[in-house]
């Protein structure tokens, strides 16, 4: 926006000019297009008709205070506190001039503006007094700004109903702060900021301050609801882009930046929104563009709390412990009570994994502010987050007690509570939390596989984190959820704290939605990564060398590559290597967060080829040093992070070459329902693309039409040979080989679709039958084992599994087959009591089968068979 040279209007400017009356019209004339120019973003206008006005009437005070304010809005600090002192008398101008001042941290000068504007009267002198309250509150005088603040509900009561849009403003956020010792006075202060938009429809302050109230309260939706009429009628307010902004964070829209920008297009010095874009640097772990942002600020506000907030945490991430106590010495010196910058960062904590600093940072804040009930909040949640249950349970009490708003503490009390129905099971490293209704039967199979992961993830990084590790697998997705954020809706699958890892229990999920044991592993790998390097990885770098162990563990487990995948390859949407982290923390389109897993996967499958696992290691030991990526790859891996995104993304488009080819936009492709004649015109047409060959496939499998539909299929995988989605072309083709009876080829394909695809029960399933067809009974267990990996809650395939073991004279892999049937509640329970004893007979664990046969007996107590086997089990002479 067009910047004009702006006059400052003194009493010496007075003139006669408003004595007669046409003058005096012209001068309300002017005034209300100036106000309508001001309050629609028009503020070059709104300057020059100000100007106009005030060249005519020095004294006309309700034009200097917005004048005032439209300086304030693009940035001219300097000119607005000229302006607000030049005026006939100042302290009518007190609120507006000392608002100003603020903008350039002279904060003993705003003081005196305020106290000169609350006590000589006027129209603004309750603005003033408010305005008074929240500079005195900022500097840490907390007793003496909430005396002040008390008195406007004499003031509000004392006015029955008689209060002006401005003063009905000022009660608003006298008792918004007095709402934190009071939640309910929380409602009060929503009524006053209504009355005051009602009082004055058009001045967008009541409905900014309203939306800022419903967020602070956790009411995105209603916060937006509130600023978009401001935001329609003035699309450059800087508030009302401010409070959008904080909104859009919350809900971690990608619009919060671009809204940003908004309002430095306006205002380019606005020191709160510099300090919003650093805070969002930090979020993606860039703390020195997020200090360059922070210092820019300060050397417009030297003193703003936002930007030594975001000052500090640069030099957190950085691991620069004296830095970072001296910038936050600097803000509580400012404000010796200021909670704040401690709940920022034990929140940015949280957003980069640092979860014992978190709870570090949320305890300085509540040391600092006994009522800082965000920092209470933020304790408890982290202390629960690394396993210290009781804790974090009594000081999120302690935070629910005083705001009883935030949903986060409420969920995270309700879930504690449900805690009773759940009972651990111990190992020699890890504590399984498992729910009542299927611990038996998932520590059955959690249990081994999670000391197999310790021990080679122990081998492959050389480092153990502390022990136990405490494993919550939830029932139910909205539990995890909360577990890991407070609130329902989160996508993962599991995620790790380092101490504790937390994730979905098989039943959270429907089958053939993941594979719980493959999770598992991830994030188990995860602990290690945030042992090794001290909680300093990288997100990227630990998700995607997260998704590498789980492949280097079992083949087949992972991400795999897809047609999105190769589909954003070729539009140019991927993120380089060297923004990976963007990918997961700020995507830019849906399923690019999944689409980042698969390609920082392949990253490290390039380093540990190319450069050894060692070279890894080195890495996250780098980064427990405190170094950055690019000073890693260029130690470690003899590149620039810059040489190695060109080199990778040519690694990616050979690897790939045939897939990207088969994947070029084609004018008018056949739509959703073409026909097998339409589909195939357009196949020969071009003969490489590759959705129409699936199209044409699977329309022809429908039609039972093999011989057809194999041409396709392996047409297809010709260009994508990689691809082991749900319409892979080796399901199909497995499922027409076993239709013609042609059981190794079936056998074949399924092979290769289960390397590709590690949730794909139904193959796994048909793959065991083949195998078991063609007499190779070992390799059919196998397949059921991984079978039981998607889902263990099918009494025929452990029934199955159980069969198979007894033929290979695995007793003891058929017991534990049998102990799942058992812990399934199967119709005849004492049947698989009974079949449990035998099996765990033929594996000598006599006391064991001897507890299972009287299971069998409780039941039935004239089962024949149990008995007898009881009497075989006392003849052992055990």
């Amino acid at each position: 926006m067009m910047r004009s040279s702006v006059r400052i209007f003194g009493v010496v400017l007075a003139t006669a000019a408003a004595a007669s009356a046409d003058a005096a019209l012209l001068h309300a004339q002017d005034a209300a297009e100036a106000r309508a120019a001001l309050r629609s973003g028009e503020y070059d206008r709104a300057l020059e008709l100000y100007e106009d006005v005030l060249a005519s009437d020095p004294g006309a005070a309700r034009a200097r205070v917005e004048l005032v304010e439209a300086l304030v809005a693009t940035g001219r600090y300097e000119d607005a506190v000229a302006n607000g002192r030049a005026a006939p008398d100042p302290a009518v101008l007190g609120s507006a001039t000392g608002r100003a001042l603020l903008r350039l941290g002279r904060l003993d000068e705003a003081e005196a503006a305020f106290e000169a504007g609350a006590a000589g009267g006027g129209p603004w002198a309750l603005t003033a007094e408010a305005d008074l309250a929240e500079l005195l509150f900022d500097r840490g005088r907390i007793n003496e700004a909430m005396e002040r603040f008390d008195r406007f509900i004499d003031v509000y009561n004392a006015a029955d109903g008689r209060l002006g849009a401005a003063d009905l403003l000022a009660v608003g956020r006298a008792v918004r702060f007095l709402g934190r010792e009071e939640p309910g006075l929380f409602q009060d202060a929503l009524r006053a900021f209504d009355e005051a938009a009602k009082a004055d429809p058009t001045w967008a302050e009541p409905a900014v301050r309203l939306g800022a109230l419903f967020l602070e309260r956790y009411d995105s939706p209603g916060a937006k609801k509130e600023l978009e009429p401001v935001l329609s009628a003035n699309p450059w307010h800087p508030d009302a882009l401010l409070v959008m902004a904080r909104a859009l964070t919350f809900d971690g829209s990608p619009e919060a930046g671009p809204t940003l920008e908004r309002v430095l297009e306006v205002d380019e010095r606005n020191v709160e929104a510099r300090a919003m874009v650093a805070m969002r640097h930090l979020t993606n772990e860039g703390w020195a563009e997020a200090r360059a942002e922070a210092e820019d600020a300060l050397a417009i506000d030297p003193v703003s709390l936002p930007a030594l907030t975001a000052l500090a945490g640069s030099y957190l991430l950085a691991d620069d412990r004296a830095g970072f106590e001296r910038a936050r010495a600097r803000a509580l010196a400012v404000n010796p009570a200021y909670a704040g910058l401690d709940v920022a960062l034990a929140d940015l904590a949280v957003k980069t994994r640092r979860y014992p600093e978190a709870v570090e940072r949320a305890r300085a804040a509540v040391e600092l502010d006994p009522a800082a009930w965000e920092g209470w909040g933020l304790l408890g949640m982290n202390q629960l987050r690394v396993g210290e249950i009781e804790e974090g349970r009594a000081n999120l009490e302690r935070a629910f007690a005083g705001d009883p708003y935030n949903p986060w503490f409420k969920n995270n009390l309700d879930l504690l509570d449900t805690f009773d129905g759940y009972v651990v099971h111990r190992t020699e490293h890890f504590e399984l939390f498992l729910h009542e209704s299927e611990d038996e039967l998932i520590a059955t199979y959690l249990a081994p596989l999670a000391e197999e992961a310790f021990d080679s993830l122990t081998r492959r990084y050389g480092v153990e984190p502390g022990v136990p590790v405490r494993v919550e697998l939830f029932p139910s997705h909205a539990d995890f959820s909360v577990r890991t954020l407070g609130e329902a809706g989160l996508g993962a699958l599991g995620v790790s704290f380092g101490p504790v890892v937390v994730m979905d229990s098989p039943t959270a999920r429907e089958l053939g939605d993941y594979n719980w044991a493959s999770v598992f592993w991830h994030e188990l790998a995860h602990t290690f990564h945030l042992a090794a390097s001290d909680n300093r990885v990288p997100r990227w770098f630990s998700e995607g060398l997260a998704v590498h162990e789980q492949r280097k563990a079992r083949e087949g487990w992972g991400h795999q590559p897809s047609l999105p995948f190769v589909r954003a390859l070729r539009e140019g949407r991927l993120k380089k290597v060297s923004e990976l982290n963007d990918g997961f923390m700020r995507p830019d389109f849906p399923g690019q967060v999944v689409l980042s897993y698969y390609q920082a996967s392949v990253v490290f499958e390039v380093l540990e080829a190319e450069h050894g696992f060692d070279a890894i290691r080195r890495m996250l030991a780098g980064y427990r040093e405190g170094r950055t990526t690019e000073e890693l790859f260029e130690r470690e891996l003899g590149t620039t992070l810059e040489a190695f995104d060109e080199r990778f993304d040519e690694y990616l488009r050979t690897r790939f070459a045939s897939a990207l080819a088969g994947m070029v936009p084609l004018e008018d492709p056949p739509g959703p329902g073409a026909d097998v004649p339409t589909l195939r015109r357009f196949a020969r047409a071009h003969p490489g693309d590759l959705p129409t060959r699936l199209r044409l496939g699977a329309a022809l499998f429908r039609e039972e039409r093999w011989d057809d539909a194999e041409e396709e299929f392996r047409a297809a995988l010709r260009i994508f040979p990689e691809y082991g989605g749900l319409d892979s072309p080796y399901w199909f083709l497995a499922r027409i080989h076993h239709e013609r009876g042609e059981l190794e080829q079936a056998r074949a394909a399924l092979a290769r679709l289960n390397v590709l695809s590690e949730s794909n029960y139904a193959a796994l399933l048909l793959e065991a039958e083949i195998l078991a067809e063609l007499g190779r009974v070992p390799e059919s267990a196998s397949a059921l084992n991984r079978a039981v990996q998607i889902w263990p809650y099918d009494v025929e395939l452990h029934t199955r599994l159980a069969e198979l073991h007894a033929e290979l004279g695995d007793h003891r892999a058929e017991a534990k087959e049998r102990a799942a049937v058992v812990a399934l509640d199967p119709a005849d329970r004492a049947e698989a009591f009974y079949l449990l004893a035998r099996a765990q007979l033929a594996a000598g664990d006599i006391p064991q089968a001897r507890r299972s046969v009287m299971g069998a007996l409780e039941i039935a107590p004239n089962y024949e068979a149990a008995l007898e086997l009881l009497l075989v089990i006392r003849s052992s002479g055990s």
